[in-house]
């Protein structure tokens, strides 16, 4: 990589991790909690996700100032801790999870747009696949132009949505009433919602959505101007992300009891300020949202395409992902990331797949990925591997490394074994890749333990498959 395109400042990698973040699962999130989860509970759920999702915020910036010459994020950790195919894998799962979510934006984005214009219906009709092709090109072409110049309309985007959900948060913070938002507090009166931690489990994926992209300043650490603006980046990021979430979720149950939020249509915070000043807050929030989904689709769309070539560049990935263009933009990477939207976009004509059906596909795809980042901070910590003279600094990061380890390991719990399987479902299909790497470096495919656990991923993908066929399990 050209030094030269080492140009990325601390504010514009704030705003890739905020852009990739707040996208369309923040304008969902009233309807999305209240689905499944109580006010009692939901307060539950997001102390444990601030306490975990920070936990892992801190692993990233640990392990961007420990390894600095690890600059791939969280396919480079993989790699480096536990070897070949996990790194590959990592880069395979994270690369998944954001295509498909672009692909779950341009669904939402378009169902927004029904609000406004009903021949787009939920997203899935052929004028919405139609205008979310051009859209999807559009992205395309401009990131083609170069990273530097996509990442300054980001930081334009990321400022401009930010504004609607300010106005929201003030507005509800008025009209919250203590009465609405205590009543029935634990869910008692509704069984359907079950235990207290059930739904706390339940509403896992959803948190786990929102914050998808807290590693995105650590994707692009080899263009950052600065090394050490990496780990800030991804702590402002979080934290700024944060207190929008808790503050949209926790004011909306102020204002509409649990039920009528479970039963509004989504975009759910136009629902919401609907309720409070009439149809022009629900217009509001959907042109927000249709500002916000520009934003995340061009952040989602240079992150896919980043993180297929660095792996190449380091050969994990087949050798056609390492070619740039002239602006120094990976263009195989690309063309294969947005051919493969093209085709889910494609199939959600004649399919029954929403926005949470995607939704959830792909953050099951991107638990793998945190799990070994925050397995090798872990591994550092234990081995004392870069704390040479830090004994302090090591017991600290070994214990928030052991905290992001046990958050990851209850996410993959908390997905479910559905989401499980069908994530082996696509990561199977990696193995060509892998292989095709391999045999351009004359190397055997796997190793001996690598070959076991492949194995699991075949089992896993053929129950998944079965399952897909049969009918007990879909997307």
């Amino acid at each position: 990589m050209a030094t030269a395109s080492k140009q990325l400042k601390l504010s514009a990698l704030v705003a890739l991790v905020v852009g990739s973040m707040i996208g369309g699962g923040i304008f969902s999130l009233p309807q999305n909690m209240a689905a499944s989860a109580s006010a009692g509970a939901i307060l539950l759920g997001w102390a444990i996700t601030a306490i975990g999702m920070l936990s892992l915020a801190f692993v990233f910036q640990t392990l961007a100032n420990r390894k600095p010459e690890l600059d791939a994020g969280v396919y480079a950790y993989a790699k480096a801790g536990f070897g070949d195919y996990m790194g590959f894998s990592s880069a395979w799962g994270y690369w998944i999870s954001a295509w498909i979510g672009n692909v779950s934006y341009f669904v939402l984005l378009f169902s927004t747009l029904g609000y406004f214009f009903p021949l787009f219906g939920e997203g899935n009709t052929l004028p919405a696949v139609v205008g979310a092709s051009l859209v999807l090109w559009g992205v395309h072409f401009l990131v083609l132009r170069g990273i530097q110049q996509a990442a300054f309309i980001n930081l334009i985007s990321t400022v401009a949505k930010i504004v609607p959900l300010l106005l929201f948060i003030v507005i509800a913070a008025v009209a919250f009433r203590l009465d609405v938002f205590t009543g029935d507090f634990w869910g008692r009166g509704n069984p359907d919602l079950g235990s207290v931690m059930q739904q706390v489990r339940n509403m896992m994926l959803v948190t786990v959505w929102v914050f998808i992209g807290i590693e995105g300043a650590s994707v692009y650490s080899a263009r950052a101007e600065r090394r050490s603006d990496v780990g800030k980046a991804t702590v402002i990021g979080f934290i700024s992300v944060l207190a929008l979430l808790v503050l949209v979720n926790v004011l909306s149950m102020g204002i509409m009891s649990q039920p009528e939020l479970a039963g509004l249509k989504n975009p759910s915070m136009a629902g919401v300020l609907e309720e409070v000043v009439g149809r022009w807050g629900a217009v509001l929030i959907s042109v927000g949202l249709v500002v916000s989904l520009a934003g995340a689709l061009l952040s989602w769309t240079l992150l896919c395409a980043e993180i297929l070539f660095a792996g190449a560049r380091d050969n994990t990935m087949p050798r056609f992902l390492r070619k740039e263009n002239a602006n120094h933009v990976p263009a195989n990477a690309l063309w294969l990331s947005n051919g493969l939207i093209q085709l889910f976009l494609v199939i959600t004509l004649f399919s029954a797949s929403t926005y949470l059906n995607l939704l959830y596909l792909a953050t099951s795809m991107i638990l793998v990925p945190y799990f070994w980042s925050a397995a090798y901070a872990l591994l550092l910590g234990m081995r004392g591997e870069g704390y040479e003279h830090a004994t302090a600094e090591r017991r600290k990061d070994l214990a928030i490394a052991a905290i992001a380890t046990l958050y990851a390991l209850w996410l993959v719990y908390a997905g479910g074994v559905q989401y499980l399987l069908l994530s082996a479902l696509l990561y199977a299909p990696g193995a060509v890749f892998f292989a095709m790497a391999k045999h351009e470096r004359g190397e055997p495919v796997f190793t001996a333990v690598e070959k076991l656990i492949f194995a699991a991923v075949l089992v896993g993908a053929a129950i998944a498959a079965y399952g897909l066929y049969d009918g007990f399990l879909s997307l």
